[in-house]
């Protein structure tokens, strides 16, 4: 099994911290930003931050959807860790500052990939295709923030 990883950016036109609170709100921002592939979003403890336990499901093709239980750390300043209690995968949420009024918004999805000719396709094309989601997200989450 190896592992598969999937990183997107965006600088966004907002300061890091208001970027970071807005990523960090799972009870009124997260559920807006959240592109058609999730569905059935439901805060099931805290809802800012360290300590939120949410549920989603993400659909990244017609045939694969993933039941997500997630566990939201605070590991450092600027950065949520999703670790999901189903599965092996882990999202890292890392916001930065970009300059005066910019931020850097990256996000990191790892998982144990399947093995043979079912992980080869998995590790070329998953990640490409959670990229355009979590692409479309940080489009939503900079349309969010810099109003």
């Amino acid at each position: 099994m190896a592992q598969v990883e999937a990183t997107t950016e965006r600088i966004i036109s907002a300061d890091a911290e208001t970027v970071f609170d807005a990523l960090a709100d799972y009870k009124d921002v997260r559920s807006k930003v959240l592109t058609a592939h999730f569905s059935e979003y439901e805060v099931r403890e805290g809802g800012d931050g360290e300590g939120t336990l949410v549920h989603w499901k993400l659909q990244a093709t017609s045939k694969r959807v993933r039941d997500c239980l997630l566990e939201v750390t605070e590991p450092t300043d600027g950065q949520l860790v999703e670790k999901d209690r189903n599965s092996s995968m882990v999202t890292t949420w890392t916001v930065t500052p970009a300059g005066e009024g910019r931020s850097r918004a990256v996000v990191t999805t790892v998982w144990d990939g399947a093995g043979g000719i079912g992980g080869f396709f998995e590790r070329t094309f998953a990640p490409k295709g959670l990229g355009r989601i979590y692409d479309e997200l940080l489009q939503n989450l900079a349309t969010e923030v810099e109003q």
